[in-house]
């Protein structure tokens, strides 16, 4: 029997362009611009290019085709979350729903925290446009201390408390609400076809700023653009004998083309089986590559490398993506001509690039309710917006506990590693390669080079697991024990994982009950 022909009446997209540009506006985010140019300065610039590229190949294009491929097929059977996906992958095992809890988890638990800084980047565009950035963006120590107290974190002559932040982040989260209220081709599709190009627009224009500011210093002649160019792309050989530059630079990967969110087989299962997720999924991929290394990575580490040196490059990454997107790039512009206006449209840039991702994590969700409790649309787009605007509040109240810090490393990093490496095992293995490969080429119009049939049944899971295993060896279990975290900040950590334990036991409560509903009814 035809998939579609058992499959519930589903909203769709308008076009093919529009789900193109909807999942790379998914994936474009604050990532390709403060933590691409980053982890390429931590990971001895060229050098980190290398493995970058080789984990895009064998782990990001791959599994950016698992994700449409199984999306659209769960459609098939009126399933639009990870849930019900996963287990019309594997009907006989009654406990891979209750996996697929990771692709509504993980993107609720970075939505809370994501629109948060999110809404700094408009109000860093209104300051910019204001004047009041000018004001204070001629030293380090006066953009640092801007940024902390804007953040509330500490009083300041331009910020007494949370008042600017919170306004803005009311503006914000308004503008996704509003956005995720009026659907998939109303809403998110809309503001893709317009955001996507204007970003990219502007993202040009920044990068023709930059590459022509020429030598900034005089008396550092070597401080220029060019040298900046080549400190990102000519490699270190030494550096690749180091794992841990491999391991980030898989990491970017992962997290650029925002795999294991959920979202991007939400997205899928809105499409019929006639519709191409080879070429889309190719497509969309190479987008989100073009912003990352063209425009990312032609705008922030050649100005910071010919306005401060060779130098001072690592120490600006290591101070954090935030710092370099709220402190360095400010003070980079204050010292160019009409500078002030190209920070308008740097934040503007980073802005639409947040957007256009955040109003994306609310959708496995919303399909969630809508697919499996028979909700309306509108009534589920409200219910999970009321829920996240009260989850986004601890991100808020408590920054300076290390409470957002928590929910990136649970909800950011180990549940996205974690939902892919299942998804990699359960179309390869579960699924079967020859059944997925056969699903992957319906309607598509392009084929798929028969190399990565032995990329995705080997290579991709085992460089998964191998990056969890890593990871959690290096990083993880440290963070998991606390080790670092101040006594007086250890009752905050403690109770964001109590309740992040029980939202993820309030969505596992949620799959059983809908699964008893159906019970006596067969899935076609």
């Amino acid at each position: 029997m035809e998939q579609t022909k058992t499959a519930p009446k589903r909203e769709g997209w308008g076009s093919k362009l529009g789900v193109i540009l909807a999942v790379a506006g998914s994936a474009v985010g604050l990532g390709n611009f403060l933590r691409f140019p980053s982890q390429a300065a931590l990971n001895g610039g060229g050098a980190f290019m290398i493995p970058y590229f080789i984990s895009l190949l064998i782990l990001g294009i791959p599994l950016m085709w698992v994700e449409w491929t199984i999306g659209r097929y769960g459609g098939g059977f009126g399933h639009g979350s990870a849930p019900g996906i996963f287990h019309t992958m594997w009907k006989k095992n009654r406990f891979i729903k209750y996996f697929g809890v990771l692709g509504i988890f993980a993107p609720i638990v970075i939505l809370s925290y994501y629109t948060y800084i999110e809404s700094w980047l408009l109000g860093y565009a209104w300051f910019s446009v204001s004047g009041k950035l000018s004001q204070v963006a001629a030293t380090e120590q006066g953009m640092r201390a801007f940024l902390t107290g804007y953040q509330g974190l500490l009083p300041t002559d331009h910020f007494s408390g949370l008042g600017y932040a919170y306004l803005f982040f009311l503006i914000t989260f308004a503008l996704n609400a509003w956005v995720i209220y009026r659907g998939l081709k109303g809403g998110i599709e809309k503001l893709c076809n317009w955001a996507m190009p204007t970003l990219v627009i502007c993202g040009i224009i920044l990068t023709v700023r930059v590459l022509t500011i020429g030598t900034p210093h005089p008396e550092t002649p070597d401080n220029t653009i060019l040298n900046g160019l080549g400190y990102l792309w000519n490699p270190d050989f030494k550096a690749l004998t180091n794992a841990k530059v491999w391991l980030a630079a898989a990491g970017q990967i992962f997290f650029t083309l925002s795999i294991g969110f959920g979202v991007i087989m939400t997205y899928a299962s809105y499409l019929n089986k006639r519709e191409d997720v080879a070429l889309s999924g190719l497509t969309a991929s190479a987008t989100n590559e073009f912003v990352e290394v063209i425009l990312g990575g032609s705008i922030v580490i050649p100005a910071a490398f010919a306005f401060f040196g060779s130098a001072r490059i690592v120490e600006i990454a290591q101070s954090g993506s935030f710092n370099i997107g709220f402190v360095t790039m400010p003070m980079i512009f204050n010292q160019i001509p009409a500078g002030m206006c190209f920070a308008s449209i740097w934040y503007g840039l980073l802005f639409l690039a947040g957007i256009t991702s955040s109003v994306s994590m609310a959708i496995p969700a919303i399909a969630f309710l809508e697919d499996e409790f028979n909700i309306s649309r509108k009534k589920a787009a409200l219910i999970t917006i009321a829920i996240v605007f009260f989850l986004c509040q601890p991100a808020i109240l408590f920054l300076g506990r290390g409470v957002m810090d928590e929910l990136d490393f649970w909800g950011g990093t180990f549940c996205l590693i974690l939902a892919g490496a299942i998804e990699a095992i359960l179309f390869s293995w579960v699924f079967g390669m020859d059944k997925a490969w056969e699903e992957m080429h319906h309607g598509a119009e392009m084929s798929v080079p028969s190399v990565f049939k032995f990329i995705l049944r080997y290579i991709t899971p085992v460089y998964l697991l191998a990056i969890l295993g890593f990871w959690l060896y290096q990083e993880g279990w440290p963070v998991i024990l606390m080790q670092g975290v101040s006594v007086e900040n250890r009752p905050f950590i403690l109770w964001t994982r109590i309740g992040l334990l029980l939202f993820f036991g309030l969505l596992s409560y949620l799959v059983w009950h809908a699964w008893k509903k159906r019970s006596t009814v067969t899935d076609p």
